[in-house]
């Protein structure tokens, strides 16, 4: 084989990579809506991991397998998606630092959220829950009307 030909080969190879990433990628992610929040059913972590990095969006996991409570779980998501030390560790601080100063900061590629292990007890019942998942609907909406992907996965434990 002719150098020419191998270095022709190989370039194609090159440009061949990003493209199959990019359908792994649009395949994991095949029939989910753009900004959704919804259980993770059949996705597996690090699957949409590799999504998001494939697609060039924000990854932000937070497993909340340790949580008791309220407090728990908000100390927890601010300790592991990294927010500000300002963070005010209430459900409004938790959707102002998820979209405003985010936006500010620059165009958005977009973001999967991956929630892991909800607590599911009495220091978090059903309506704390739902609490928590309708910031990240707002969120997801937030994203929406500036036409950035906002995907939020869930479980609960």
């Amino acid at each position: 084989m002719k150098r020419d030909e191998f270095l022709t080969m190989e370039r194609e190879a090159e440009m061949e990579t990003p493209l199959r990433a990019n359908e792994a990628a649009e395949a994991t992610l095949k029939g989910v809506r753009s900004n959704i929040v919804q259980s993770i059913r059949a996705f597996r972590v690090q699957d949409l991991q590799d999504a998001a990095r494939s697609l060039g969006h924000h990854f932000l996991f937070a497993n909340l397998a340790t949580a008791q409570s309220k407090q728990d779980v908000l100390d927890l998501i601010a300790q592991q998606f990294i927010l500000p030390a300002h963070f005010g560790k209430n459900f409004d601080a938790l959707y102002d630092c998820m979209t405003d100063p985010v936006h500010k900061s620059g165009p958005q590629p977009g973001f999967i959220v991956v929630l892991e292990s909800i607590p599911a007890n009495a220091k978090f019942d059903k309506e704390a829950r739902e609490q928590l998942l309708d910031i990240f609907r707002d969120t997801a909406e937030y994203w929406a009307e500036r036409k950035v992907p906002f995907r939020c996965f869930y479980s609960f434990r």
